[in-house]
């Protein structure tokens, strides 16, 4: 069964992303949205945990919520999927279930 996780709070604000990516089971997808789009950026304290998590896990960031917050997606850690809207909708289409962390 797969799943699509999304998480939308900030890792700097709560454990949320760390929470979701320690109970993922593997071959799970995980989409960033809202403040949580930080947790993708590169040289902060979350990119080796993200980095590794890319061995196991499909992660996707929402383009608008980068946008948003003024971060660049040339920033963006390499291996992490940068969707708008449509595929968002799609991926949770093309999951069986979607957890939403809170």
């Amino acid at each position: 069964m797969s799943m699509l996780h999304t998480v939308n709070k900030s890792p700097f604000e709560n454990s949320t992303v760390l929470s979701c990516i320690s109970l993922c089971s593997k071959n799970s997808s995980i989409l960033f949205i809202e403040d949580a789009v930080i947790s993708v950026m590169k040289s902060t304290k979350f990119t080796d945990v993200i980095n590794n998590s890319l061995k196991d896990f499909k992660i996707y960031a929402l383009k608008p919520d980068l946008e948003a917050r003024g971060l660049s997606l040339d920033n963006v850690i390499e291996g992490v999927k940068v969707v708008g809207y449509e595929e968002f909708v799609d991926l949770t289409t093309e999951h069986d279930s979607v957890q939403s962390w809170l």
